[in-house]
């Protein structure tokens, strides 16, 4: 049974871990800054999923009065394909339709077809848009 919550500051490592694990770190991302980013703004969008007193899944969504955004979506390999995921959406978007939320935007890479077809049954589409990024800060 998980326990959907919010983050709280020691579980910094085991989300770290949970990340490393799920291949979401990327060189250009420091993820400890990123934590302590998200727990500058809407902090209460940053949510673990726990069972038996471990971290197994995480997700941060956010909401800048446009669009919400979901980030680091993460599950444990060892707990796919058991709706932990749809959970942790599920909760996200009950966060961000609170917030007055009308649309959710996230990105994923374009060779992660897998997590591309999860998305898409849980009724996300493509939108016919560019992703472009600028970097602002070089960590």
């Amino acid at each position: 049974m998980m326990k959907i919550r919010p983050f709280q500051s020691e579980d910094a490592t085991a989300v770290i871990s949970l990340w490393s694990v799920c291949g979401l770190l990327a060189p250009q991302n420091d993820p400890a800054k990123d934590i302590d980013r998200k727990m500058q703004v809407n902090s209460g969008g940053f949510l673990v999923g726990e069972a038996h007193g471990r971290i197994i899944a995480s997700c941060m969504a956010g909401y800048e009065g446009h669009r919400g955004w979901i980030n680091y979506l993460a599950v444990s390999p060892e707990h796919r394909r058991r709706g932990v995921g749809r959970q942790m959406m599920a909760a996200a978007e009950a966060y961000l339709k609170t917030s007055g939320c009308p649309k959710i935007n996230l990105q994923v890479r374009a060779s992660n077809t897998e997590v591309m077809a999860f998305y898409a049954a849980l009724g996300f589409v493509v939108d016919d848009v560019v992703s472009m990024g600028k970097r602002l800060v070089v960590d």
